[in-house]
């Protein structure tokens, strides 16, 4: 399957969520009833209004690799407030790791799963954080493996099923190794019907074992492909704030998947400006999918 063209995947507002605008080095972002202010190297160009109005700002370190704290106006709720995008609740929260505790730009991908699954589809979502995607997903009646090396992360997104009503449905919540855990998937001979993985640049399992991007990817993906067959629908990888070119990540994927037939797309991820229809990117992606 050889990639011979990448796509744009555009995320668009929802009630909840909406960029706003964005300009020189920032982005200013609607969540809910607050509106932050958070670094964005993409955004080269100037923004629409000089004159943004927020609740917080996030300020980066000098460093390349991240660090910063958030300041904020003393009535932003340090314990969260509630969000919605389709039938899934959720908490939103000001982290140290500069985001909102989900992703807004992975709404497009969490809708193009939703439209591929079937009652009581397997799904594995690996680095599955606070659950919003696992939540989409079980809202169409998936059955999710759902697994993450951070206690805390796995803690939220039960505690998001609460909030959507969705505590009853069949979620395996899993801490564990993301990398271990599939290797022993594969070992045991299970199989699912679409897997999704979100994983860092860099992170830590629960006994230390150590992610890193660009040295794990590969073994990862050939495992996790174990885990598919013909009648499998989907995997979807998407790679934030690494130097990776999405052509490299189609085709690893693309060979990883070349024995069970379909197709890979990939491309950017982008979420469009409210104030003038431009797209800001914020990842790339590469995902496989078997229509037949």
């Amino acid at each position: 399957m050889a990639i011979d063209s990448l796509i744009t995947l555009t995320g668009e507002a929802w009630e909840d969520y909406g960029l706003v605008d964005s300009g020189h080095g920032r982005k200013l972002e609607r969540y809910g009833r607050y509106h932050f202010i958070r670094p964005e190297p993409q955004a080269m160009w100037s923004p629409a209004q000089d004159n943004w109005q927020a609740d917080g700002e996030f300020i980066g370190a000098s460093d390349e690799d991240g660090g910063g704290r958030w300041h904020l106006k003393p009535y932003v709720p340090k314990e969260g407030w509630l969000l919605q995008w389709e039938d899934v609740c959720f908490l939103a929260q000001n982290t140290s790791f500069r985001h909102l505790a989900f992703f807004p730009d992975m709404a497009p991908q969490w809708a193009w799963m939703r439209e591929r699954v079937t009652e009581n589809a397997e799904i594995l979502n690996l680095f599955g954080y606070t659950g919003v995607g696992s939540l989409a997903l079980a809202a169409k009646g998936a059955k999710v493996t759902h697994v993450d090396a951070s206690k805390k992360s796995v803690a939220s997104a039960k505690n998001n099923a609460e909030l959507s009503g969705m505590a009853d449905k069949p979620i395996r919540w899993i801490v564990d190794d993301a990398v271990k855990f599939t290797a022993r998937e594969a070992r045991r001979n299970r199989r699912y019907d679409g897997i999704l993985m979100d994983p860092p640049k860099f992170g830590r399992g629960p006994a230390h074992e150590v992610w890193r991007l660009e040295e794990n990817l590969s073994d990862l993906i050939s495992e996790a492909v174990k885990l598919l067959d013909k009648k499998s629908k989907f995997l979807v990888l998407t790679v934030y704030a690494v130097r990776m070119s999405a052509l490299a990540i189609g085709e690893l994927l693309s060979q990883a998947t070349q024995h069970l037939g379909g197709s890979v797309e990939v491309g950017e991820m982008a979420i469009k400006e409210e104030a003038r229809g431009l797209n800001l990117p914020t990842a790339i992606f590469a995902r496989w999918k078997n229509d037949q």
